[in-house]
């Protein structure tokens, strides 16, 4: 039986339309690599969208029919990922507002990006429950698949550990199956002696000892048995910490190294700061928007030399460069052997040779957005599929079921 709990990634991003290099090398090609290991999920987050763009939500239907759309070109598979729209999975919402009901105020408020964010766009009204909440709709999203990992950058780890918290809290409230110990053992039965045994020594010596080398022993056992159902798993995972059924698994994180993608003035690559370049542009684009990239302001001359560490065109050759390109820039720059146009120039051919079959394909899918519709009805399908039975538990447990 495959592990759902361990080998399903949930992983979101929310629409803003087309997407620039910085989406592209900072999650895109992660999701790539991921959706060749793992059972993943992946959705355009238009809910999320609507925290801090309620008054002016613009066409949020093409806008996340663009970003799908890149997705694609870029590569990430159908027949491998689950694509979807978070909004055309209603449960998203209904699990939302269930896990609200038991989310401290407190926590909320010392989420580390609230106070920023709302200094960051003091010029809208955020006091509202939808901004001060969005880490609750997140954790929805997660919570909603039973996702064993997610993928996350360093700076995203208290949001999930957020995640995490609201999962134990919910699990503590309701986790109070009947027979529960009873089930457990029975489940324990089809470990096989020698199992059965490694796995209670483990859960003796955590219960007893606090000892979490013993808890991450005990989940690893666990995993590698092929012939336990999902709830079993579930209780055999609640059984180790004590008598309370895993109604909602916490996620772990997977770090992820999300590169930093400075755009053509050697800020962060952004869309507010018009300093990007989009997948998809044209070769002509590219080339005119990074022949006019600022560069080392002490080169007022062709033979004047300069320091590739102060210009914002060597940060992208250290994404798009070989090591040979590198050196010959370096060398080139610090000793006035090569001009900014030649450094440029093989920036450019770099940046082209990646672009091309992503353009080509974004194309096609541009002009069958049927195609993308298709596409995200069936991640929609399937993603409900496992979403009900989610929300069918949840309800049960919180006494929601008639």
């Amino acid at each position: 039986m495959k592990n759902e709990l361990i080998e399903r990634i949930v992983s979101g991003m929310r629409v803003t339309g087309r997407l620039h290099l910085g989406h592209f090398h900072g999650v895109i090609k992660n999701w790539l690599e991921l959706q060749n290991a793992y059972e993943c999920f992946f959705f355009a987050a238009d809910l999320h969208g609507l925290t801090t763009n309620y008054e002016n939500p613009g066409n949020v239907k093409q806008q996340a029919f663009s970003m799908v759309a890149d997705w694609l070109a870029a590569g990430v598979n159908p027949n491998q990922a689950k694509i979807f729209i978070q909004s055309w999975v209603p449960e998203h919402t209904e699990l939302h507002l269930l896990l609200s009901m038991i989310t401290p105020l407190s926590w909320l408020e010392r989420v580390p990006t609230y106070k920023d964010q709302k200094e960051k766009l003091a010029e809208k009204d955020l006091d509202t429950y939808g901004f001060l909440g969005y880490p609750v709709l997140m954790s929805a999203d997660i919570l909603l698949y039973k996702a064993g990992l997610v993928p996350v950058g360093e700076d995203q780890i208290p949001h999930l550990e957020l995640t995490r918290e609201i999962a134990r809290r919910f699990n503590h409230l309701y986790g109070q199956e009947k027979g529960f110990a009873e089930k457990a053992l029975a489940a324990l039965n089809k470990l096989g002696k020698k199992s059965a045994a490694l796995y209670q020594d483990f859960r003796r010596r955590f219960q007893e000892q606090g000892d979490k080398e013993a808890l991450t022993l005990a989940e690893a056992l666990l995993n590698q048995q092929k012939n336990l159902t999902l709830a079993d798993h579930e209780r055999l995972r609640g059984y180790v910490f004590g008598t309370n059924k895993i109604i909602l698994p916490e996620p772990a994180p997977l770090l992820t190294k999300v590169p930093k993608v400075s755009g053509l003035d050697g800020q962060k690559m952004s869309k507010s700061y018009e300093n990007s370049i989009f997948l998809g542009e044209s070769a002509a684009v590219i080339e005119e928007k990074v022949k006019t990239m600022p560069t080392d302001p002490a080169r007022v001359r062709r033979n004047d030399p300069g320091n590739p560490d102060v210009c914002p065109v060597w940060s992208l050759h250290k994404i798009y460069s070989d090591k040979d390109t590198k050196a010959w820039v370096q060398e080139g720059c610090r000793s006035a052997g090569i001009g900014c146009l030649d450094c440029k120039g093989a920036l450019i051919k770099a940046i082209e040779k990646e672009q091309a079959p992503i353009r080509e394909r974004a194309q096609e899918y541009q002009q069958n957005p049927q195609l993308i519709s298709d596409i995200l009805h069936d991640g929609a399908d399937a993603a409900r599929e496992i979403a009900r039975d989610t929300l069918a538990e949840v309800k049960e447990v919180m006494g929601l079921e008639y």
